[in-house]
């Protein structure tokens, strides 16, 4: 087996990006489907040991649902496939227009991509040839439940946690992630409205308060699949954030949200309009190139597709 990838990193959350395979399937969750059942082995040797690490994440990019969209994308992590990424959208829009995939011209290029939780309309700014930044619009995010502790819709859905977020205390957070999740759902289910296969914890966002603004300022770590964690602000659980603060009243229409993630990386978002089925945010931030590279499975390595550890 012979992978070729290209790496960027968004906000320090690395995204490996794949492109050599096709993807079959009417819809991107149709092609979710099929990854998960013939590709998984790429999956495997990607974000495993020793080519990866138990935090890798990555995509195999396929075509959109249909005309009306540039691209599609499959999301994958160390325990499967998610229905959003909002720091792989960055990545991916970024590594789209600069590999020379989407035309684009200077000073900005609308990029729509078709991703598992629906259409996301995006926005890069290009200066002098480099992706400088990319926004994207997410669907509708909401507040699904407020007790014993708030879960929210960003794309997938996160239960939301205020706790001291600082680098030393991962482990710890880490496994209160865990049990968050499993404690959630043993009692209730957590399924969209519109679409059953956007459905469970997907992870925790453990928050803290930094900055009363404006504009409002957080400091957030999100542990997500299965003990992942992110690097970044995390793009669908700032979105998941931003429903959250305005079903409290903290944020409106336009009121921005400085968003930063556990290695001080920043995400710039915004709620830009109320819907019956939650509120529209945007979310910014910028993808940079790490490598290029191609990954061989020998014949004869006994540890295959490779492990992790944690």
């Amino acid at each position: 087996m012979k992978v070729e990838a290209v790496d960027y990193h968004t906000g320090g959350e690395p995204f490996r990006i794949v492109t050599q395979y096709e993807l079959e399937g009417r819809t991107v969750l149709d092609k979710r489907r099929y990854a998960a059942k013939h590709l998984d082995d790429v999956r495997r040797l990607l974000v495993n040991e020793p080519r990866g690490h138990a935090d890798m994440y990555g995509c195999f990019v396929t075509g959109p649902n249909d005309k009306g969209a540039d691209l599609g994308v499959v999301f994958f992590h160390n325990a499967g496939y998610s229905t959003a990424c909002g720091h792989g959208t960055i990545a991916l829009v970024t590594w789209a227009i600069e590999s020379g995939r989407i035309a684009a011209q200077e000073p900005q290029a609308r990029v729509v991509v078709d991703v598992p939780s629906g259409r996301l309309e995006t926005l890069a700014r290009i200066e002098d040839g480099k992706v400088r930044s990319v926004r994207f619009r997410n669907v509708p995010s909401f507040v699904h439940s407020e007790e014993p502790i708030p879960v929210a819709f960003g794309g997938a859905f996160y239960a939301i946690v205020e706790e001291r977020v600082e680098a030393q205390q991962l482990p710890r957070l880490i496994e209160r992630a865990r049990a968050i999740k499993a404690d959630l759902e043993a009692t209730r289910e957590f399924v969209h409205p519109l679409e059953a296969e956007l459905r469970d914890i997907y992870g925790v966002v453990f928050w803290q308060h930094e900055d009363d603004g404006p504009p409002l300022a957080q400091r957030n770590v999100t542990v997500f699949a299965d003990g992942e964690v992110d690097r970044s602000p995390c793009g669908s659980g700032t979105s998941a954030r931003l429903a959250l603060l305005h079903h409290e009243g903290r944020l409106s229409v336009g009121d921005e949200l400085v968003h930063r993630g556990i290695v001080g990386s920043e995400f710039r978002a915004w709620i830009v309009e109320e819907t019956r089925e939650g509120v529209v945010t945007e979310v910014e931030g910028s993808a940079h190139l790490t490598g290029r590279h191609e990954f061989v499975l020998d014949e004869a390595d006994e540890l295959g597709t490779g492990f992790l550890l944690r």
